[in-house]
């Protein structure tokens, strides 16, 4: 009875017996919940700055007053700006697999069957656009440069130290693959390479951060959401901005 194969609901069959599921399950809900509160705060279009700060869903502002008068009052500066740190998150190969198991169950979990035999055909037909993530990454590193001018002038402005959110976003960005494979591959040798020893250093440092690739993706997206949420709190006068000094 022990070894006894456990059958689940339009799955194959699993021989495992601890809670498998619970991962896919919080992923479906933390993704879930973080599109929702991403577009709300798309279409909402106020309180995002106050004083030296700036929504990271906002940033950089662009004024697009001009959208009222062609008729689109719903218009934001956030729907010109969330596209793009979303295209490299939709295209992360840590985010592709962590969604293919929670939604598609594809399949759920290690040791688990799929919801039904299919043949593989790679990332081709509608799933072509995964392999755009390398250019993705280009423009993920723009948007970081600029979260990083914000958090300048909001350290010159309020000299409250290092934004904790904008070094995740960055431990999350420098340890994708595909910067990894930048600045590090394409390499024989790198005794013989061009700055050979430069890029040598520089790949064993994005190594650090890709082993912890998981674990800065979800603390990143958790940062951007809350200090999003802090940020409307403050300007919307719900709570009083939390000083050091």
């Amino acid at each position: 009875m022990a070894n006894r194969p456990v059958h689940l609901p339009m799955l194959d069959t699993t021989q495992r017996k601890d809670a498998w599921w619970v991962g896919p399950a919080l992923t479906v809900v933390v993704l879930l919940g973080f599109v929702v509160y991403a577009t709300f705060r798309a279409f909402e279009g106020t309180a995002y700055e106050w004083r030296a700060y700036l929504s990271p869903f906002y940033s950089p502002f662009f004024d697009v007053s001009w959208a009222k008068g062609w008729g689109l009052r719903f218009f934001t500066p956030a729907m010109l700006i969330l596209p793009g740190p979303a295209s490299f998150r939709l295209t992360c190969y840590y985010y592709r697999k962590a969604y293919y198991r929670a939604f598609a169950w594809d399949p759920p979990a290690c040791a688990v069957g799929e919801r039904s035999a299919h043949r593989y055909h790679g990332e081709t037909r509608l799933l072509l656009v995964q392999n755009l993530h390398r250019y993705a990454m280009y423009v993920a590193l723009v948007f970081l440069l600029i979260l990083w001018k914000d958090a300048v002038l909001a350290i010159v402005g309020w000299k409250d130290g290092v934004h904790v959110g904008v070094v995740l976003l960055s431990g999350y960005t420098f340890g994708c693959h595909s910067f990894r494979h930048l600045v590090g591959g394409s390499v024989n040798s790198y005794s013989r390479a061009a700055l050979g020893n430069v890029r040598h250093g520089l790949w064993k440092l994005v190594t650090v951060l890709n082993e912890r690739h998981q674990v800065l993706a979800w603390a990143s997206l958790f940062s951007v959401a809350l200090t999003d949420l802090y940020i409307r709190a403050v300007a919307s006068g719900a709570i009083t901005d939390a000083r050091l000094f």
